[in-house]
């Protein structure tokens, strides 16, 4: 899937648009950032699917979906795997929010959340919160995967007030 970014990495701070996408989830639908107008949006950029770190903030993220729902925020997480990866993961955990298959990095990248080790790609353990004007609203470079959602959910109380 291609890529329309409307800012540069270096450029991303509060305030300013959040870079868009297009890519296939874990059930091969395709989601756009502008899809996501009107509601708040969490993007979680995360370097591997089923490994310890990104299983503890998943499933964080999982447990703490109603009270995220009742904020009117929508949940997104991103990593450089397939499609077929993210099924297996998203079943195995019973995560019920999009996994987004970013297969070259450039949603990543775009986002200033890519890191390459040799021929490798990842995704950098990185998260937006995004207003419901599609404005970056957070920005988290340092992230503790098993509390992140608790953190995320008092910011965006914060935020919405």
């Amino acid at each position: 899937m291609g890529i329309f970014s409307s800012s540069l990495a270096s450029e991303l701070d509060i305030g300013i648009q959040a870079p868009q996408f297009e890519l296939s989830d874990q059930v091969e639908t395709v989601h756009e950032l502008k899809d996501y107008l009107g509601k708040w949006v969490v993007i979680y950029f995360y370097p591997k699917d089923d490994t310890p770190g990104c299983i503890k903030e998943a499933c964080a993220f999982r447990d703490d979906i109603a009270t995220l729902q009742n904020l009117d925020v929508q949940v997104i997480g991103i990593s450089v795997d397939t499609t077929e990866s993210h099924g297996k993961f998203a079943d195995k955990y019973s995560l019920q929010f999009p996994l987004l298959a970013d297969i070259g990095g450039k949603v990543a990248s775009s986002y200033g959340s890519l890191t390459k080790l040799g021929p490798l790609k990842l995704a950098k353990r990185h998260t937006f919160i995004i207003d419901s004007e599609g404005k970056l609203a957070k920005i988290y470079r340092s992230v503790k995967p098993a509390t992140h959602s608790d953190e995320i959910i008092a910011e965006i109380k914060k935020l919405q007030n």
